[in-house]
């Protein structure tokens, strides 16, 4: 029985082809590494002024009155809270009255079956259990908070002492002149990062 063999060309080939298949797109960034708080937000202004657009911020602890100066909106996590305070409420009550009136109905100390000052613990309960668990499972979701095997970070030093703005390359974007637009306005050094981008 004869065993078909392959060149060593058609092996490279092959190998190419199944990279880019298998290889995931790419991002680049120029990062602006900065070393004090108060310039940073000095430059992100006069960045924002000029046009380009900042893809983030990462800072090894909160800058109070970033996120005005980003221009990032407010977050309407307090909508999604007073939903999730509701459902609480709702499921609560639900419980309470079905189970006393229509499921198990019995009198327990004169009252009558939908005694609504006895139902105020466990609803104050469950509101408060349901808006945590729904507040905290909608800010991961969001935010694209997730279990990884590897995390992707833009410097390693903004979990540090080091504060980076990240800013996104595209094909009309002048490396040189944000590069030194970064540095008039205090960036210590400008770097380049490329970043998988996973579907």
């Amino acid at each position: 029985m004869l065993t078909p063999t392959v060149s060593a060309p058609d092996m490279a080939h092959a190998a190419e082809h199944d990279h880019a298949h298998t290889a995931h797109p790419t991002k680049r960034y120029l990062l602006g590494i900065f070393d004090d708080p108060d310039v940073l937000l000095d430059a992100i202004e006069h960045v924002r002024g000029a046009g380009v657009k900042i893809h983030d911020v990462y800072t090894p602890f909160p800058i109070h009155g970033i996120d005005d100066v980003l221009g990032i909106a407010r977050t309407r996590l307090p909508i999604a809270a007073f939903m999730f305070g509701c459902c609480g409420l709702s499921l609560g009550l639900f419980l309470q009255i079905y189970t006393l009136w229509a499921d198990w109905p019995m009198i327990i100390g004169g009252k009558p079956h939908y005694s609504f000052p006895a139902f105020v613990p466990v609803c104050f309960e469950l509101t408060v259990l349901c808006t945590a668990f729904g507040m905290v499972i909608t800010f991961f979701l969001v935010s694209g908070l997730r279990p990884r095997v590897k995390t992707q970070v833009m410097d390693r030093r903004s979990t540090d002492d080091k504060f980076v703005m990240a800013i996104e390359q595209t094909a009309s974007t002048n490396e040189r002149h944000i590069s030194d637009l970064l540095r008039q306005h205090g960036a210590s050094e400008v770097n380049e990062k490329e970043i998988a981008v996973k579907h």
